[in-house]
């Protein structure tokens, strides 16, 4: 099983700022090494070359050629460094009107030159144009006034194109899908869909369950024999209990029924009702069918779209090159403070620790004969977790870092994580509008996750930790 399609990378205008003072020979020099390193980090970017005299804007007479070269180009964000000081009317009306996530930087000014005369004025202009931008109401990320090499450039360039990819699932709407309704006493997962539509673009398409059963039964059917060789490479893998041959083809199915639901219909991820219709049908529980589905696409149980969008805010930050696991916060570890458990049932089988075996066996908790829970450690690293979520039309996204640490076994599929401070997260979480269902994936993105608040109307960041930290992002 592999992933879905990787989110092509955010493409960059980068618009360089100079004027007619200072040197026009030192922006230039800033511009083409700035060039050089964006080429060096694998950014996409388009530029001004040829389009305007050495590529910057020095004037507000060039604002009408700039935005249409960049809006041609189909830019999703803009980056305005300032090479020697900054034509503050020309910035403020290009990524006005260009309306993309824009990001503010500049060279650090060197000491004058020995006759006391300065090449460059640079965060002289960059205070100038955050005003314009500031009274124009175009939000902005801004990286510190900082030397081209400085860490510190790299990374706030990084997490500013992981924040655009997040943002831009919201700002160019989304699909989500919905198998079934939802479960009655799940009150937590209520949502409301117009809302969802209004504010965000977040189109809910919903599938009978019903439907659904007959379509995936009738694919075992047609399938079986090459189900059959699947189901026997299976009990070869892992350790299966209480499960027919019969029954794991059906899983096999509802898993296959739910990648064609996906990919028919744009879906970007999907919320599965999880019990009982399709357990009772089936005669298993299809956990390891969700499971290989959040393999390639944001998915998550228990009729929880808001955590349909919270995995797919996770999955944007780390260019969906790694999936994303909708866990639980459950228990507190029970002999540090700042572990917790997150757990839950389906994660994805690449999340495995190397050395724990899979079970597929019986539900523990659930009074069921029926047989199909999966049980696996998950293996260690650096965490993230997200949830969007909101009430009475106030929605916010709660984003923590961790990490994996050491803690007893249980069932399901499950980690132990470390955070800073459990007690601050605790509170935020209970104090809402947050539910136990968060997005979990393996990297820091943390600092992109709230940057991408910046560019999502209505949508405020709540951070859990007390970032920002790994500022440079998780795996890439």
């Amino acid at each position: 099983m592999t992933m879905g399609m990787r989110e092509r990378k955010p493409l960059l205008g980068l618009c360089p700022i100079g004027k007619f003072v200072f040197s026009n020979a030192d922006a230039v020099r800033y511009k083409n090494l700035l060039q050089q390193r964006l080429a060096e980090w694998s950014v996409r970017t388009v530029d001004l070359e040829g389009v305007l005299e050495d590529g910057l804007v020095k004037d507000q007479s060039h604002v009408d050629v700039a935005v249409e070269h960049f809006r041609r180009a189909g830019v999703d964000a803009l980056f305005m460094p300032h090479c020697n000081f900054g034509t503050e009317g020309a910035v403020g009306m290009i990524a006005k009107r260009l309306g993309v996530p824009t990001l503010l930087w500049g060279p650090r000014d060197e000491a004058p030159l020995p006759d006391g005369t300065r090449l460059r004025d640079t965060l002289c202009g960059l205070f100038a144009s955050s005003k314009v931008l500031h009274k124009l109401d175009v939000p902005f990320t801004y990286i510190e006034n900082c030397g081209v090499d400085d860490p510190a450039l790299a990374a706030g360039v990084d997490t500013f194109m992981r924040a655009v990819s997040v943002a831009g699932a919201l700002r160019g709407g989304l699909r989500v899908g919905l198998i079934g309704q939802r479960i009655d006493f799940f009150w937590s997962t209520i949502v409301n869909e117009s809302e969802l539509l209004q504010r965000f673009g977040v189109e809910v398409q919903p599938f009978d369950m019903v439907d659904f059963i007959a379509a995936a039964q009738d694919r075992a059917r047609r399938g079986r024999a090459s189900y059959e060789t699947e189901v026997r490479a299976l009990r070869e893998r892992f350790v299966v209990k209480g499960l027919e041959d019969g029954a794991l083809v059906n899983v096999l199915a509802v898993r296959d029924q739910m990648l064609a639901l996906i990919e028919d219909n744009g879906l970007a991820g999907i919320a599965f009702q999880t019990f009982m219709s399709i357990v009772d049908a089936m005669g298993a529980y299809v956990i390891l069918a969700e499971g290989e589905v959040a393999e390639r696409y944001a998915y998550a149980l228990e009729s929880d779209i808001h955590g349909v969008i919270s995995d797919v805010l996770l999955r944007r930050a780390n260019y969906n090159r790694s999936p994303v696991y909708l866990a639980e916060f459950t228990v507190r570890h029970p002999e540090d403070d700042n572990g917790v458990l997150l757990w839950h049932a389906g994660a994805p089988l690449s999340m495995r620790a190397p050395d724990a075996q899979v079970e597929i066996g019986h539900h523990w908790i659930l009074p069921s004969p029926l047989s199909g829970m999966t049980h696996f450690r998950l293996k260690d690293g650096p965490l993230t977790v997200a949830r969007f979520d909101g009430d009475f039309g106030a929605y916010k996204l709660a984003v923590g870092q961790g990490h994996s640490m050491p803690g007893p076994e249980t069932r399901n599929t499950y980690l132990w994580m470390a955070v800073d401070d459990w007690r601050r997260w605790e509170r935020l979480l209970i104090e809402g509008p947050f539910i136990h269902h968060a997005a979990m994936a393996y990297g820091h993105y943390g600092d992109a996750l709230v940057e991408a608040c910046r560019y999502i109307p209505g949508l405020e960041a709540v951070r859990l930790d007390r970032g920002p930290q790994d500022a440079a992002g998780g795996e890439a």
